[in-house]
């Protein structure tokens, strides 16, 4: 299995042939902010060349992601492409899809605020591929700009399931997963970031902590501003077998935003 990381990459020397602008501080801000109000596709890559306790194993999950924006709220669905190896099997199709809605609270100085609740859809192709569970729980952003060339990111989410899916063996879902993301401008578009996934699974009690540091570019293209990011993750701490050791995250995040009048 190879990852599609490199794909990607390959994108950033394409957008800049096309004539592609690098972005103000103001616009790489707004390209990496969750919570603000911009329409977007992202195609996201996680590619997991080697796992704990598990020879052989090696996963790679495309993230398929819709975002629709008001003023109010932002709603956020992913859908994983996902292919999963290992003593001497392999399994590739759809993953579970997970939506969530974000309510946006009044602002705070230069903190911003996000809740709602979040619903997992046992859309999976195959048992190794999700979890066979039907899951509700809820999302918390918190988003800050202590300086105006860095912004600090918290994303927590708990999902928990409550009815199966075909099968009536599979194991209940407890899962709590936390984000927390630091990026710093580096001007011309370019900003380095920190953006490892934390995942706790509190049925089995294993967790997954890994620390991330990564680049990425913002350019825009006509009426599409391009966000291009690699970065390489290592896990500093973990329990439970089939956790990765160490992952590399990319991919392009395309954002509509809505013109000025």
């Amino acid at each position: 299995m190879k990852s599609r990381a490199f794909a990607f990459l390959l994108a950033c020397p394409c957008l800049l042939a096309s004539g592609a602008r690098a972005q103000t501080p103001e616009e790489v801000a707004a390209a990496n902010n969750p919570l603000a109000p911009i329409t977007a596709v992202n195609l996201q890559d996680y590619y997991v060349p080697t796992t704990y306790g598990v020879p052989d194993a090696t996963a790679n999950s495309m993230l398929l992601r819709g975002v629709v924006a008001t003023e109010s709220m932002i709603i956020r669905a992913t859908l994983p492409l996902a292919t999963v190896s290992g003593n001497g099997a392999d399994y590739s199709g759809l993953g579970d899809l997970n939506i969530f809605d974000a309510f946006l609270l009044p602002r705070k100085g230069t903190t911003q605020f996000g809740v709602g609740p979040l619903f997992v859809l046992p859309t999976a192709t195959n048992d190794a591929l999700g979890a066979g569970k039907w899951q509700a729980g809820a999302a918390v952003v918190v988003v800050t700009q202590p300086a105006p060339d860095l912004m600090l990111i918290g994303l927590v989410t708990y999902q928990h399931s409550f009815a199966n899916s075909g099968s009536t063996d599979r194991q209940t879902t407890s899962v709590l997963i936390v984000q927390p993301n630091m990026l710093a401008q580096l001007g011309r578009g370019y900003y380095l970031r920190s953006t490892a996934v934390w995942n706790f699974d509190l049925y089995k009690g294993t967790w997954n902590v890994p620390l991330g540091v990564g680049a990425g570019k913002v350019l825009r293209a006509g009426d599409a501003v391009f966000n291009i990011f690699i970065e390489p993750q290592f896990t500093v701490l973990h329990y439970g077998v089939g956790q990765p050791a160490f992952q590399i995250f990319s991919g392009i995040n395309i954002q509509f935003p809505k013109k000025r009048g």
